[in-house]
């Protein structure tokens, strides 16, 4: 399994939208100055996570975006499967019938587990922690997470 840089740059900007102000919305181009991350590349990746709920688009004077949801409720794990097809490490772990030797397949426990394990860490961790982070600048991150 790979994250594409939609992936990553979805959790980046994400992390920049949470770290406005909850009242206000943040524009594209405050999140493009913050993140290095191309106008039209967030364009892209903001209309994958506002058709899953995670962000809301403000029009007019004043628009932008802003979380749909508080920060402790929306975790990687929902950003990274907003931006990315699929997070699986193998098709046929959520698709067996994809695979003709699936029912027999002894390599199918590894990708389930590797599966989980990815879903499990990815869950676990929420944005509100990361905003926490990045905030905090913690050197360890790994520590912080408790992974």
């Amino acid at each position: 399994m790979r994250i594409s840089t939609k992936g990553s740059y979805a959790l980046e900007a994400m992390i920049a939208v949470a770290l406005t102000d909850t009242l206000h919305a943040v524009s594209i181009r405050e999140i493009s100055e913050r993140t290095k991350i191309s106008d039209k590349y967030l364009e892209q990746i903001f209309s994958s996570l506002k058709k899953k709920k995670l962000i809301v688009g403000i029009r007019g004077a004043g628009g932008g975006y802003r979380l749909a949801h508080d920060a402790a409720k929306i975790t990687a794990g929902d950003i990274i499967r907003a931006a990315e097809i699929s997070i699986s490490p193998v098709v046929c772990v959520n698709d067996p019938e994809s695979c003709p030797r699936s029912e027999s397949c002894v390599t199918r426990v590894v990708w389930s587990r590797l599966d989980n394990t990815i879903s499990e860490t990815l869950d676990h961790i929420s944005l509100q922690q990361l905003k926490d982070a990045f905030v905090l600048e913690r050197e360890n991150i790994s520590d912080y997470f408790s992974i």
